[in-house]
This record gives structure tokens, sequence and C-alpha cells, in this order.
């Protein structure tokens, strides 16, 4: 749905501009923290496979803030990168400074992590761009998250602007909350910053609490309606023992009173089945003059299969 489709989404936008609504902001500090925390596992997972050569990425801060402050000056020599999102075409801003661009590169490119990052004194190179590319990717889907906690982040990242590209950079005021993540360490390092506004983490954490409420309120409708009649009802219970494999030729040639022997390779475990469905493995056994099974493990139909092929 396009944003001007919807009125309600239309005013708040135009309300948060003029007048700087916020949300509370022990919720907004809480919400950001916890989806930085969440994501910074899986930033440092990504970067391990991307880069030869390991980097150190750790969690600065997490502060209130107003989005005007993350205008770069013209002069500046950041790298800087805007994700849409769903509800938001400023989802989440990044910026990466001159520090931690030139620890990114030489982590890339195999440079001796013992030396000291060179202070890069002009807009970032092409090369420069694309490693921050890589880095900007990296974190929008960590942030991004999955499932009901995804900010609905559109994942494709748009190219990176820097240098001359800042004269022309408009941003939308409003209240937001910018996180930082040190790169390479705190004390010589670089740092990265993500910028969201409030509304988008607000918006996310209402609709997953929401998402939650409707859930186990509908597994608790069910339970309450058919769980006393399910459990009571009444299935067959079928115990089988597979003996062997046998070609098609042999199946069609046995007759009645012809007695099958136990194969060597006969498996000495039965199958515990409910409506034609296997559920349970289990030990065949005796008691007494009755035949009994005992529970071992759950079928695994993946392991059964893979087993089959190992004999064949």
């Amino acid at each position: 749905m396009a944003l001007t489709e919807d009125p309600e989404l239309m005013r708040a936008l135009v309300v948060e501009r003029l007048v700087g609504a916020t949300g509370d902001p022990r919720r907004v500090s809480e919400a950001a923290r916890s989806c930085a925390s969440r994501a910074l596992p899986r930033v440092m997972e990504s970067l391990e496979e991307k880069l030869p050569t390991p980097i150190a990425v750790d969690l600065i801060d997490v502060e209130i803030v107003r989005l005007a402050e993350l205008k770069p000056r013209p002069e500046c020599c950041d790298a800087l990168v805007v994700v849409a999102g769903e509800v938001s075409g400023d989802a989440l801003t990044m910026r990466l400074d001159p520090t931690a661009i030139s620890l990114l590169v030489a982590a890339m490119f195999g440079g001796n992590p013992e030396l000291p990052a060179v202070q890069i004194e002009r807009p970032p190179s092409a090369i420069e761009r694309d490693v921050a590319a890589l880095a900007f990717d990296i974190f929008a889907k960590a942030l991004n998250g999955k499932g009901a906690r995804s900010l609905g982040l559109r994942l494709q990242v748009p190219a990176v602007l820097a240098g001359a590209d800042f004269r022309r950079f408009v941003v939308r005021d409003g209240p937001g909350v910018r996180m930082r993540f040190a790169i390479g360490g705190e004390e010589h390092g670089g740092v990265l910053s993500a910028w969201m506004p409030q509304r988008l983490l607000l918006e996310t954490r209402e609709m997953e609490a929401g998402d939650q409420r409707q859930q186990s309120a509908k597994a608790a409708d069910w339970h309450n309606r058919f769980s006393d009649e399910v459990m009571r009802s009444n299935v067959r219970l079928k115990a089988s023992i597979p003996l062997m494999r046998m070609a098609l030729g042999e199946l069609a040639s046995l007759h009645e009173g012809q007695v099958i022997e136990f194969g060597d390779g006969a498996q000495p475990e039965a199958r515990l089945a409910v409506r034609e469905k296997t559920v349970f493995t289990c030990d065949f056994g005796k008691a007494g003059h009755h035949y009994t099974v005992r529970i071992k493990q759950p079928f695994d139909a993946r392991k059964d299969v893979v087993e089959g092929l190992l004999a064949q």
C-alpha cells in the first residue's frame, strides 16, 4: 500500500515532521537496544564469512536523537546509505566513518591487523565504496531480523553516497534513534552509525506484541473448544516389524503357507504407526506369553530414507 493511500499514516508523518512527536524514551531505547543486541552476533558471523581477516564489532551506545543530525557536511569523508522499508522511505540510514572504512578495506584485502588504520582524508574511492556497501548490506540484514520481529526493510541496499553526493542529500527530520557500533575496537577503531525513526521501532514492537497476543488467544480458544474431545478420541495403534527387501518378481511368487525367514539383516526394531503414519521407533520383545514393543525414540523419516539408501 502506498503511503498516500493511508490518510492516518500521512497525518502521523505530518505531525511527526511539524511538532516532533516522539514515543516513550524508555520504550524506544529498549526496543533499539534489543534490536542492536540481536543483530550483533549475526553481523560478526557474516563478517567472519566475508573477510579473510577477522575484525571486532561491538555496540557502543544507543541514543535518542533527531534524524536531522545524521546529515553529513559536504566536506565529510564518510560513506552513507539509506535503506527503504515497507512503511518508510528512510527506514534505516547507516554511516561509516573514514577509520571504519580503512579498517574494513585492510581486512578485506589481507592487511596486517597489528598496524593502525590509515586515516582517509578524502572521499571514499570506488573500491572503498564497494567494501562499505558490503558492510552496509551485512548490517541491514542483521538489523532487519526475521519473522515477527522483522523491520520490513527492503534489503536491496541502494548505491553508497559519499563526497559530492552529500550536497544534494536531503534528510526528513523527526524523532529517531541512533545505534553506534565500534568497528575494530572502541579505542583505535572506527564507527558505524545506524539511524532509525522512532515510529518504525515502536510500530514493529506493537505489531509483534499484537501478533503474540493474537496467537496466544487463538491457541487458547482451540484448546478450550477441542482439547478434551480430541484427547478422548480413539485411534488404532499398529506395530510392525520391517523384515527385508524383496524383488518384485520374488514377491509375486509368494503363496499361502510359505514361511518367510528372518534374514541376517532384519531390523530388530518395530515401528509404531497411527493412521498409516509412523510416529515411534520401538524395541520388539516378549513379556510372558505376550509380544511387546518398547518406545525407543520418535520416528525420523529423513534418517530412515538415508539408511535405506546406504543399505542399497
